[in-house]
């Protein structure tokens, strides 16, 4: 299992403010980095941050209003102009590949490297060997998903010296193990039980990041049992109606989801600009969750 490092690179609703750029957030883990949608002043908040954008292995948009695509076309520009040769995977909903190809055309981009476009579908959309993201639907007024980084789960430690003392060799064997395969060894059957420690069995790290909704219980079970949950809140209770008519979340709302999906800690993002003191948000949210917090720009998290 290894670290795991979350940083937001903006905060802000639909009009960025001066001390919040629109939402995107970015994920390291295992030396690349995930990018969760990708507006305007995306590679200005990745230049203030560790965040590089030649290490971006996939990007993940969420629904193509304006706010939450329109900064791809520079990205890619700049991953090219620097000489990018590795292929970038984006996933985004139904109409991904033309949305993507029409950018391109717009801007009169030179690509020079391999764009590779996956239309997101309810469901695990990717799985590496240490990890997978789920996708799941909200309720918006376009087409939007959420999504979920799951971390593969610690089945134990693994005791060397067991699986050297019954002759298996190192490589694909072993890994089969720790992934708590049986194998065939000779004529002999070896169980994950046999070479682990199972007492130390750990749960993988589970991230859950809700983009534009209207908070309700149809993503409960996905986002169930998060480290940190990454909810919209663009209005406060106060607003609640204006929160209905453009199908977005208050911060009571997405409170009431974090406690009902029992997760750790909630964060919460995608603020609308009339809010300058973002205790207003953060303070509705914890009479229903304790363990809640409106998000900075810049914020970076991390996880071991």
């Amino acid at each position: 299992m290894k670290p795991l490092q979350i940083v937001f690179l903006g905060t802000a609703a639909s009009v960025p403010t001066r001390d919040r750029n629109l939402s995107s957030i970015a994920l390291k883990y295992s030396g690349n980095w995930l990018l969760f949608d990708c507006p305007e002043g995306t590679q200005r908040q990745m230049m203030a941050t560790n965040v590089s954008y030649m290490k971006i292995k996939y990007v993940f948009i969420s629904h193509f209003h304006g706010d939450h695509f329109l900064g791809l076309p520079g990205l890619l520009a700049t991953m090219s102009m620097h000489g990018r040769e590795e292929t970038l995977t984006i996933f985004g909903p139904k109409g991904v590949e033309d949305y993507i190809k029409k950018a391109v055309e717009l801007s009169m981009l030179q690509i020079n490297f391999q764009i590779n476009c996956v239309q997101i579908k309810s469901g695990r959309i990717l799985k590496e060997d240490e990890y997978e993201i789920k996708a799941f639907k909200l309720n918006h007024d376009v087409p939007c998903f959420g999504f979920v980084f799951k971390e593969e789960d610690k089945l134990g430690e693994f005791k060397r010296d067991k699986v050297i003392k019954l002759g298996i060799p190192e490589g694909p064997l072993w890994r089969k193990l720790q992934k708590g395969e049986n194998i065939i060894y000779g004529e002999k059957q070896i169980r994950p039980e046999d070479v682990l420690d199972l007492s130390k069995a750990k749960k993988g790290k589970k991230i859950s990041i809700v983009f534009d909704t209207r908070a309700n219980y149809s993503y409960i079970e996905a986002i169930k049992e998060s480290d940190i949950l990454i909810h919209e809140a663009s209005f406060t209770e106060e607003l609640k109606k204006r929160a209905i008519e453009t199908k977005h979340s208050t911060a009571l709302e997405a409170a009431n989801i974090a406690k009902e999906a029992k997760v750790r800690k909630l964060y919460l993002f995608h603020i609308s600009s009339r809010y300058k003191d973002p205790l207003e948000i953060e303070n509705e949210a914890k009479k229903m969750f304790a363990n809640s917090y409106v998000a900075k720009d810049l914020l970076k998290i991390e996880i071991l």
